[in-house]
């Protein structure tokens, strides 16, 4: 099992949820405020390291590293990566971040301000 930070599609109720195979919500979570957090064209959300940054609201797993890595991460867009990411709590965990190639190439909105994906979707609808 490992702690697995979600942001976006993954969370309840997003269209990667169910490739969770039913993994436990430990809790909701914020990252340490030490990331920007981006739209990428406008269809997903990606964590980016930076300094100042915010603290992104999310979900954390307890998810098994078979689903991880046979349900979850074939799902992901090409786009990020899986990391050791800090939460506001100081605890370690995984998490998606957005390749560093992809920060000076993709269309990136910088929604950090909004603290976290369902804002950003509330706020474009």
């Amino acid at each position: 099992m490992a702690l697995m930070f979600l942001n976006g599609g993954g969370m309840r109720g997003g269209p990667l949820h169910p490739r969770l195979r039913g993994a436990p919500l430990v809790r909701e979570a914020r990252t340490a405020a030490t990331y920007r957090f981006y739209a990428v064209d406008g269809r997903y959300p990606a964590l980016a390291p930076a300094d100042p940054g915010f603290p992104v609201r999310g979900e954390l797993y307890d998810l098994p590293l078979a689903v991880l890595h046979d349900d979850l991460l074939p799902a992901e867009p090409p786009e990020l990566e899986l990391e050791v990411i800090r939460l506001e709590d100081g605890t370690a965990c995984l998490g998606m971040v957005l390749r560093r190639p992809h920060q000076l190439t993709a269309e990136l909105t910088d929604i950090s301000e909004l603290g976290g994906w369902r804002a950003y979707l509330e706020r474009r609808s």
